[in-house]
């Protein structure tokens, strides 16, 4: 499984983010690798790489929320869709923290899932925003 496979699973486990409390993370992610569908052709050490990437990333969710609802004049992060609030929450800790993923490839990876899951306008959305991070730099 490539970078993107992964990244794609941690955008999913975000995603649930917004639907269940705090106090359910670990069962949700539980419920999440229990799909027969999500474990096909992931090996244990990939399944690590992601809870772990996606247990870095909510422990910094409020400072990345933070950080989007002053890049995003009018659109914070409570106005946001689910699934774009998703993929920036990802794209941002991987742009801000992650010294292994080079900006643009975040970038990128970040445009591609805007628009496989997202609506029209997702992809410029997300690169629009993501833009404002890189030139902040």
């Amino acid at each position: 499984m490539g970078r993107h496979e992964q990244r794609e699973h941690i955008f999913r486990l975000l995603f649930r983010e917004g639907f269940h409390p705090e106090n359910e993370r670990a069962q949700q992610m539980a419920l999440y690798f229990e799909d027969e569908e999500v474990l096909q052709g992931i090996t244990e050490k990939e399944r690590s790489y992601i809870e772990q990437k996606y247990g870095h990333i909510v422990e910094k969710l409020p400072q990345i929320d933070a950080l989007l609802n002053e890049k995003t004049q009018g659109w914070d992060t409570t106005r946001m869709g689910k699934v774009d609030l998703a993929i920036l929450r990802l794209a941002v800790y991987e742009i801000l923290f992650d010294d292994d993923v080079p900006s643009g490839v975040a970038i990128n990876e970040a445009v591609e899932l805007a628009k496989e899951y997202g609506q029209d306008a997702s992809g410029g959305f997300v690169n629009a925003v993501l833009a404002k991070f890189v030139k902040a730099g």
